[in-house]
């Protein structure tokens, strides 16, 4: 029994995903997902986990599991199930240090190399189910620094959803939801003018999830 981790990252125009290049034979040399196998008195969210933070150096990722791959000869060396978990991860947190260590790479979304095995399908179901859950859950927000501007969330949810976006009426349905905390501070790097900054406010969307609010992009 394995878990393979397919982690996206958002650079602020685009969304990538980091590969490992294999150190082992079968297929040496090829870029993969990180992975490894079960180890005993461990469940699979702690093995994911574990993975997790041996290639980014930081924890309290958000993930979710996905399907089982369970084809028997998936693996050419010994028959392996492997379930993965696609996991959302601030692009300017991560260990530089270990990214190099283990040789892996970010990729864009739209240009990556064929993976080992049945990898690309997995990263296949993983796109499916972040475009899912970003139209009913903020997931999207553990992609962004804290501070942000209205235009790195449009451009993230661009980015998911891989189409471009109405700039007002994103804004609109945004500022209707009331979740967002918009800062004093402005982003000055990309206008003389600056743009506001924001923050999502957990506290007040949970209030009003038991309220019966509902998140909807």
């Amino acid at each position: 029994m394995a878990v393979d981790c397919i982690i996206f990252g958002f650079d602020q125009e685009e969304l990538k995903i980091l590969l490992i290049k294999r150190d082992f034979d079968p297929e040496r040399g090829r870029w993969s997902l990180m992975g490894g196998f079960l180890q005993n008195q461990e469940t699979l969210d702690e093995a994911a986990i574990r993975v997790l933070t041996k290639l980014t150096g930081i924890r309290n990722i958000y993930m979710e599991q996905l399907p089982a791959f369970s084809k028997y000869d998936r693996d050419p060396v010994e028959r392996t199930i492997s379930v993965p978990y696609y996991a959302l991860i601030n692009i300017m947190e991560h260990s530089e240090e270990l990214i190099e260590e283990y040789s892996a790479k970010w990729f864009s979304l739209r240009n990556f190399p064929q993976l080992i095995f049945d990898h690309n399908a997995m990263v296949e179901k993983a796109i499916k189910r972040l475009r899912s859950r970003a139209s009913t859950m903020p997931i999207g927000f553990e992609l962004l620094p804290e501070k942000f501007t209205m235009r790195q969330l449009r451009k993230l949810y661009e980015a998911i959803w891989d189409e471009n976006l109405d700039k007002r009426n994103f804004t609109n349905k945004v500022n209707a939801m009331d979740i967002l905390v918009k800062l004093e501070e402005k982003e000055m790097e990309t206008s003389k003018k600056g743009s506001y900054l924001f923050t999502f406010d957990k506290n007040k969307y949970d209030i009003k999830i038991n309220e019966g609010f509902q998140f909807k992009l």
